[in-house]
């Protein structure tokens, strides 16, 4: 009997002997490949700027950007003798500023549009950050909370360096989590560091941010310890390099901020609500804040989202079938953004750090001789109460999903702080007590003769700025002789002038004088100094008087 034939070899299946190539799709791409959704960063960026754009111009320049406008005119050698005397925290954003102006021009708008900008790549900056650590919806919503946030446009509005500081640490963060994401790059931790230093050349209170920082190190180091070293090397380089300007700012601190309290416990309840300008929109964003840390199951703050072009195979894909586009449970990813952390709540605890660790520790350093502990100060933890906010409302671990659900806390959100979006688009927004320049320039375009000199209260009221600001909002080319001017700030190097110690050697029998004071007072000639006061009274008269909002212009009349 012949023996059976032998059963043939068995053939190598190509779909089940070769390894099945993972196909990963790139952030944003769509599923057919026919295109890329816009970035998350876009439409904050786009929204924010114009949020932050309308308007721009109305608020009259207050004390503090006069102060800018005075300082960053100046010629650099002028410049610079200046902050050997006063106010070199700023420095580095005075010397911005100069070049600005330089291409630009110095009205109200060119000086602010650089804090504009700056507002809208923070938002932008926001987005990715909440895409990283939470994921795409909640980032784009954390950068348009940030936008529609009030006091984002008041300091949008402001030429002082507030809106750049909070772009330079929000940067600083987004770099951060870049470099522990690989955490053996050099550039990346370089990238870092030089943040780190612009954070503190444009504003050294700033340099708290990194109390944030080192908790999101902290979760990283226990799966990459080198991720700690690396970041203490890279802190440091960037913290040595505003060296010079960390002992130039302890010697004016006295001088510069000696006007803020002591803080007390109620300052920490009250923190905020100043923070925001509004207890109203403080409530609500931490609302949404708490909804994120609170959440059962935990945000995914730390874990990525695995895209279904590289989950699991099915039976049909293992066989060469289409790849099924389906949701598949978040599981860490290693060595991507969002696996800065191994728990989503470990994560919520770095943002909240973020959050939270500035204000505690400044308010801690505050209680020697000089005090730091101010809002304005720490605008730059706003980004993270906007990811955890984001988070709250559209993390995937909340309840509104849809995009309609979320884009309808966004609306409610935006009719929430319709009121104070007005207000900070007011002519004295800027103001705690409003000073009508503007009116008062106007006052003497308009009657103005040739020959007329002008006399500006320095007195106790020297701090309402009433030369500079009169002399910013004045047309180009008049400048009456400002009687009883002896040094001009600039040629002091300093904020302030000086002015003749014998008033009536300085009157030159100009035939009329402008007289420029602050406050209603129905003789303006009592806000003077009484030295002053009695030289004018000796050769003059007054011959009308309009008083605008905190200021009073009169016209003096030579007696014959």
């Amino acid at each position: 009997m012949a023996p059976p034939p032998s059963a043939p070899p068995p053939v190598a299946s190509p779909a089940r002997d070769r390894a099945v190539p993972v196909r990963v799709r790139r952030p944003g791409a769509r599923p057919d490949g026919r295109g890329r959704r816009p970035g998350v960063w876009l439409w904050p960026t786009l929204l924010t700027f114009a949020l932050t754009v309308y308007g721009i111009g109305r608020p009259l320049l207050w004390q503090d950007e006069l102060t800018t406008w005075e300082v960053a005119r100046r010629s650099t050698g002028r410049l610079l003798d200046t902050l050997q005397q006063v106010d070199a925290v700023l420095g580095t954003y005075y010397l911005l500023l100069h070049g600005w102006m330089s291409v630009f021009g110095d009205s109200a708008t060119a000086l602010r549009l650089p804090s504009a900008l700056a507002m809208a790549g923070t938002a932008g900056c926001t987005a990715l950050i909440g895409q990283r650590l939470v994921g795409r919806r909640a980032g784009l919503a954390a950068g348009l909370l940030f936008g529609l946030v009030p006091v984002v446009t008041r300091y949008a509005h402001e030429a002082r360096p507030y809106a750049l500081v909070v772009l330079a640490a929000t940067l600083a963060t987004l770099l951060l989590l870049r470099a522990l994401e690989r955490p053996e790059s050099r550039w990346r931790w370089a990238a870092y560091a030089g943040c780190v230093a612009a954070v503190g050349l444009l504003h050294l209170i700033a340099l708290t941010v990194l109390a944030g920082h080192l908790v999101l190190v902290v979760r990283r180091s226990r799966a990459e310890r080198s991720a700690g070293l690396r970041f203490g090397l890279a802190a440091l380089a960037g913290t040595a390099a505003a060296g010079p300007v960390v002992l130039l700012g302890r010697a004016h601190a006295g001088r510069q901020i000696s006007w803020i309290p002591g803080p007390d416990l109620w300052s920490l309840v009250t923190f905020l609500p100043q923070l925001y300008a509004s207890a109203l929109v403080a409530g609500a964003m931490t609302v949404l804040a708490v909804l994120a840390g609170a959440d059962r199951h935990g945000t995914t703050v730390g874990r990525a989202r695995v895209s279904p072009a590289v989950a699991p195979q099915s039976d049909g894909a293992e066989a060469g079938g289409p790849v099924p586009d389906r949701p598949v449970p978040d599981r860490p990813v290693p060595n991507r953004p969002e696996a800065v952390g191994s728990a989503g709540r470990g994560a919520a605890l770095g943002l909240f750090a973020l959050a939270l660790l500035p204000p505690l520790v400044l308010w801690a350093v505050s209680h020697g001789d000089v005090s730091y502990f101010y809002y304005r100060y720490l605008l730059f933890t706003l980004p993270a109460w906007a990811v955890l906010a984001g988070a709250g409302i559209a993390g995937p671990h909340r309840r509104l999903r849809s995009r309609g659900a979320v884009a309808g806390v966004l609306v409610a959100l935006v009719l929430l702080t319709l009121p104070d979006q007005q207000a900070v688009r007011g002519p004295f927004a800027h103001f705690w007590q409003g000073v009508d320049y503007e009116g008062a320039a106007r006052t003497i375009e308009r009657y103005h003769r040739s020959g007329d000199a002008v006399v500006f209260d320095r007195g106790d009221d020297h701090w309402r700025m009433l030369d500079v600001g009169v002399r910013f909002y004045l047309a180009d080319g008049l400048r009456p002789r400002d009687v009883f001017l002896a040094t001009a700030a600039a040629d002091r190097a300093d904020l302030w002038a000086t002015e003749c110690p014998d008033p009536g050697a300085c009157l030159r029998d100009e035939p009329r004088i402008w007289l420029v004071v602050a406050g209603d007072a129905a003789d303006p000639l009592d806000a003077l100094p009484a030295a002053q006061a009695r030289a004018l009274r000796a050769r003059y008269t007054a011959t009308g008087a309009e008083r605008l909002t905190g200021v009073t212009v009169a016209l003096l009349v030579r007696v014959p």
